[in-house]
């Protein structure tokens, strides 16, 4: 006689189980949709990689240090890499040296390590409102309370920062104060100087993320809230390499004070032992021997051409009464439509039209505006942006709030 075998499938953990579908996933799979002109994903333009000289800087690697350059490395990441990235922020403004900072598998895995360093579940920390997406995630991944500070066409509210923190207790402000994703906002200096006090005077960690800082195409570059006094000894500074060289690399960056980072590092070193070897070594060749500024030059020069043509266009597509900002970097603007629109549903019509955008309801911790909306213009060129924006219009043309 053949007994049944028991085939129940043992469980997830909870955290995962109860995480819903990716926002994330479902942008970027609009993006790769044949023939849709997407304004949804934050994608660098794939044509402005500099893939002659990335390529070249793997060959040297691997043509005089392959040994090196395949083997295990220390967690901390390459000398040569932390050496160039210090640099480099140094050189705008920030005095910081190779030992001030860890490479990271991209900014996304610092945010991470910082949430395992510095948090433990059910801690409540203070974010923009609205917020990146993918940090928010991780917060509740990692059952963290999130709680939303309001913000204005200039982001975040100092006094409204002071206020919650005074009444929640939170242990950390996450914040991307430099072109916010998803709103292209800027924190204006004399805020950002309030947002350091209030830091310190509640003893709150701060996380600085700074991913496009460097795609200025108005004015000099925002001085950094960890260069605030204040915030120096408090504040834990992520960047990446994604938006100014290519994101496939998955190289990015932690500064941060040495007890923050020195944890950090031990989180690390359970996680993935160290960044790609070889991939540190390319970059750091790269950065010695290219000049880095001349690249991210052109990238500014190309991308403020293809902001001004969304915001040229938008006028003629997006109804009567819509707003938007006027960001002066980054990669997105955030627009809004009159009353009675809702974005979400608004996208599923666009999609047949073969044009998207991002709804902005999932950005939001608070009550969401269900008329919000993010669109990256940096994907495509002027004249796909024109036509998207032709597409766009002939979306709302069949839609009545």
């Amino acid at each position: 006689m053949t007994m049944a075998l028991d085939r129940t499938v043992p469980p997830l953990a909870a955290r995962a189980a109860a995480e819903s579908s990716s926002a994330v996933g479902e942008i970027l799979a609009l993006t790769a949709r044949p023939g849709v002109v997407s304004f949804a994903g934050g994608l660098p333009a794939p044509e402005l990689f500099d893939a002659d000289g990335i390529a070249k800087s793997f060959q040297h690697v691997l043509a005089h240090s392959p040994h090196r350059a395949l083997q295990y490395s220390t967690t901390e990441g390459d000398p040569a890499l932390r050496a160039a990235i210090a640099a480099r922020l140094t050189a705008r403004g920030l005095p910081t040296g190779a030992d001030d900072l860890a490479v990271t598998t991209g900014s996304q895995q610092a945010l991470s390590l910082l949430i395992t360093a510095l948090l433990e579940p059910g801690d409540t920390i203070v974010v923009e409102d609205p917020c990146y997406l993918a940090a928010l995630q991780a917060f509740q991944l990692a059952g963290i309370r999130v709680v939303p500070v309001p913000c204005d066409d200039d982001g975040l509210d100092p006094d409204e920062l002071a206020r919650i923190v005074a009444a929640e207790r939170p242990k950390l402000l996450y914040t991307v104060p430099t072109f916010q994703n998803p709103t292209g906002r800027t924190l204006p200096p004399d805020r950002r100087a309030a947002v350091a006090a209030v830091a310190a005077r509640h003893g709150l960690w701060i996380v600085e993320d700074d991913p496009y800082g460097e795609l200025v195409y108005e004015g000099e570059p925002a001085r950094w809230l960890a260069a605030h006094p204040g915030a120096e000894d408090r504040t834990a500074l992520l960047g990446s390499f994604s938006k100014t060289f290519a994101p496939g690399l998955r190289l990015g960056w932690l500064r941060a004070p040495a007890a923050v980072r020195s944890a950090c590092v031990k989180v690390k070193q359970v996680t993935d032992v160290h960044t790609s070897t070889v991939d540190q070594a390319a970059a750091a060749h790269y950065l010695a021997h290219t000049d880095t500024d001349a690249h991210v030059q052109l990238l500014r020069t190309a991308y403020r051409a293809r902001r001004d043509a969304l915001l040229d266009g938008l006028p003629h597509a997006l109804p009567e009464g819509s707003r938007w900002n006027r960001p002066t970097g980054g990669m997105f603007v955030w627009a809004t439509l009159p009353p009675g629109h809702d974005s979400t549903e608004v996208l599923h019509r666009a999609v047949r039209h073969d044009v998207a955008f991002v709804p902005g309801a999932p950005f939001f911790v608070g009550r969401a505006d269900p008329g919000a909306l993010r669109l990256s213009f940096v994907t495509h060129a002027p004249d796909e942006i024109m036509e998207g924006i032709r597409r766009l219009a002939r979306v709302f043309q069949h839609v009545c709030p």
